[in-house]
């Protein structure tokens, strides 16, 4: 939760919102006089200092017409820290103080039984304060409250209803659990349908799940992207409690950032008892890891902070200041109707500098343009990129690239890493060039290099300069990480964005790496040279 704190402030500091405090506190005392407990405990219901902290940011930080200035929430917490009565409880809190007339609000999970929870916990509340219940009638399907045209309803997402939906709060319960490409589209349905509310309300809240290509992964690539401040999002909140090192996953202390609500709905003698099973039975730890550390296996999180992006850049990389010296080359050809880039990195004096070019085929210009959303027309300009056949990238202007750095700037590549399914024609033409080509595998065997690569990223040491479009690859990057919790994986942020130029990259260190012995007096020895 501390990258959230960081990321509000900043968004607060940055006047990109304010902070509306009455609006806020007229929610959290809504809730805390208005509801209460109708599981477990009696009695009003309290709110937590993370959920307060949670419900003052949904209804206190406001554009400057005061309006919600988030509108998608994510939360991601643990299992048993009450996160269903705390949907219920803002449920309820929306549906008696907004002030917008014919509110739907929808609780939506895949199966109508799911959807039924939150729903139901949010109707014992409302029958439980005779105020509220007086106000609002139950109906077969939903609760309606006249006064306000207000209906509150579970939804199950498979139905074959898909439009008509006008929701001003959607929540999405144990979003983890959502598979396919069905529940993307459900969840893209309902907030597309919301174009004429002001200040709509999306809250996901889920604990961490096994499940692949779902709701989950397609959510939490973009919810660390923006606590990164990788993403141009303005809209998205992220709330994301989980543990933030895996070999502590059995230490109290550390899975309270997990379980914020740690001696209140799950008590310490419990979780002690779950990790002393967990410790007996390897099913079982990877069981807990998900569910108490809040960690889904084989995660997909976005990877370079915006912080250290930053630290890259700086002033134009350029051949000549590299003339004479020692350097590895990279390629990643992609398709030959897309992007293809190539890089040569320098090390000198503890830095390792990027040479980085990119080619297009010139007639796919306005299309990857207007696909993308990218200028690539700048990145011309800049010298960034190049247009390469009409149709198709000729890969013989990539060979070009580097034989001019050769001949020009007497650069001495000395190996050059590519991807093994790279063209082989391409590769046979390196090599009758004199360039020494050595292919890498980019699985879950980079990790090493990854880790080496953030590294240096934090500490500043390595340097982009000013290329714009190896920078938006670098930002593109995500990682998969495997149940183990320590071989990584090299992945696309989202399916329509490019990290070609980060894995041209990855693949010359990785040849570096794999040479270092051989070649590292010349590689590390590199001086100014006229």
């Amino acid at each position: 939760m501390l990258l959230n704190l960081e990321f509000v402030e900043w968004v607060l500091d940055s006047g990109q919102c304010l902070y509306d405090s009455e609006k806020a506190e007229k929610a959290i005392r809504f809730i805390e006089t208005q509801c209460r407990y109708v599981e477990g405990r009696s009695g009003p219901f309290i709110l937590e200092t993370w959920q307060k902290y949670i419900t003052a940011c949904i209804f206190g930080l406001v554009d400057d017409d005061g309006y919600r200035h988030f509108t998608e929430f994510v939360l991601i917490i643990a299992r048993k820290q009450g996160k269903s009565t705390f949907a219920a409880a803002l449920e309820a809190c929306v549906a008696y103080t907004q002030k917008e007339n014919g509110m739907q609000i929808y609780n939506l999970a895949p199966k109508l039984q799911q959807a039924n929870i939150i729903y139901n916990q949010a109707l014992l509340m409302i029958q439980a304060n005779k105020t509220m219940s007086k106000l609002g009638k139950k109906r077969r399907s939903d609760f309606y409250i006249a006064g306000k045209n207000c209906t509150i309803s579970p939804l199950a997402f498979n139905s074959k209803k898909s439009d008509g939906f006008n929701p001003y709060l959607t929540i999405f319960d144990e979003f983890a659990a959502w598979e396919g490409v069905k529940a993307l589209d459900m969840y893209n349905v309902m907030l597309s349908a919301q174009g004429g509310r002001h200040d709509p309300i999306n809250l996901s809240c889920s604990t961490a799940n096994y499940i692949d290509g779902g709701l989950y992964d397609e959510l939490f690539p973009r919810c660390t992207s923006v606590l990164l401040r990788n993403s141009e999002e303005t809209s998205l909140l992220p709330f994301l409690f989980m543990i933030d090192d895996i070999e502590k996953w059995d230490d109290v202390e550390e899975l309270r950032k997990a379980m914020p609500n740690l001696g209140v709905s799950f008590f310490e003698k419990k979780l002690e008892a779950e990790i002393r099973k967990a410790h007996a039975s390897s099913a079982y730890k990877a069981e807990f890891i998900c569910k108490y550390c809040n960690i889904k296996q084989n995660t997909i999180a976005a990877w370079i902070p915006q912080e250290a992006l930053a630290k890259s850049q700086g002033p134009a990389i350029v051949p000549h200041d590299f003339r004479r010296m020692a350097a590895v080359g990279g390629v990643d050809l992609s398709q030959t109707t897309d992007l293809t880039s190539a890089c040569v990195v320098i090390r000198y004096e503890g830095n390792d500098y990027i040479l980085s070019h990119f080619w297009m085929p010139a007639g796919k210009l306005e299309e990857l343009t207007e696909r993308d959303n990218v200028n690539y027309a700048a990145m011309i300009g800049h010298g960034f990129l190049s247009l390469s056949g009409d149709k198709f990238v000729d890969y013989k202007d990539v060979t070009a690239w580097f034989v001019n750095l050769r001949a020009e700037y007497k650069i001495n590549i000395i190996m050059t890493g590519y991807d093994r399914y790279s063209s082989t024609y391409f590769v046979d033409e390196m090599k009758k060039a004199g360039f020494a080509m050595d292919d890498v595998f980019q699985g879950t065997n980079l990790t090493p290099i990854m880790t080496e690569f953030e590294g240096l990223m934090m500490e500043g040491r390595i340097k982009t300069g000013t290329n714009g479009l190896l920078q938006s690859h670098i930002r593109n990057t995500a990682i998969k990480r495997e149940p183990d919790g320590k071989r990584l994986r090299m992945m696309k942020i989202s399916q329509t964005k490019h990290i070609d130029g980060c894995a041209a990259v990855i693949d010359a260190m990785t040849v570096r790496s794999k040479y270092t012995d051989k070649y590292k007096w010349i590689l590390e020895g590199n001086k100014k040279r006229e």
